[in-house]
């Protein structure tokens, strides 16, 4: 379905989120390969480019390079190299790029950020978020969409941990255990079973880990 602008109002009405992202410009490969990747790893999404964080429409001043660069960010600097749908809107003298980053069947996706450095991201909101170890590990077992199974049935104690995730952008482990009242070794096996269960992701960069919504 070809792009309109009153469709490309709706999205931006939207706001950012897990599945959608605002770009001015496309400053460097580097960076807007965090953003492909971490969309990649989750549910795909969509980015905007030539709209500022706020919502306002700008516009882009060199549609060509900006595809050059947004096409170099994903063959180059996302590994496994990614694919991309781009397609143009223009509104009087204003042009923007929408950006389809389709769910990944090659999971995980990691993004080239320095010299040599390839780190794996995921969506958490609208936010890029570095993975961990154990959540890169989930992501490569994952069966692709087509073939993704239902779900295991769960607990009243693991079900709170997902009713939390839904209102609150993150849930430690000391959070959990006060919620459910149980012991720090309990909680722990349930939340790692969640995220085993792709469920939850799991995040160790910070100084205290913690988790969210799959």
């Amino acid at each position: 379905m070809k792009f309109t602008m009153q469709r490309l109002r709706e999205l931006i009405a939207q706001g950012e989120g897990e599945t959608l992202e605002f770009k001015k410009r496309t400053t460097h490969p580097s960076r807007i390969s965090r953003t492909l990747a971490s969309l990649a790893n989750a549910r795909g999404g969509r980015v905007l480019v030539g709209v500022e964080d706020n919502g306002r429409l700008v516009g882009v001043r060199d549609a060509e390079e900006e595809r050059y660069l947004l096409r170099q960010a994903a063959e180059q600097f996302v590994d496994p190299p990614l694919p991309l749908q781009i397609d143009e809107v223009e509104d009087e003298d204003r042009v923007v790029l929408v950006v389809t980053v389709a769910e990944s069947p090659r999971k995980p996706h990691r993004a080239l950020v320095g010299e040599d450095d390839w780190r794996g991201y995921v969506r958490v909101g609208d936010q890029s978020v570095q993975t961990s170890q154990l959540t890169d590990k989930v992501l490569r077992n994952e069966p692709p969409p087509e073939h993704r199974l239902e779900w295991l049935p769960l607990s009243r104690h693991e079900q709170a941990a997902l009713d939390y995730v839904r209102q609150q952008p993150r849930l430690t482990l000391p959070q959990y255990m006060k919620l459910i009242n149980v012991s720090k070794r309990r909680a722990h096996r349930m939340l790692i079973k969640l995220v085993l269960h792709g469920y939850l992701r799991y995040h160790d960069k910070e100084k205290e880990p913690y988790y969210t919504k799959a």
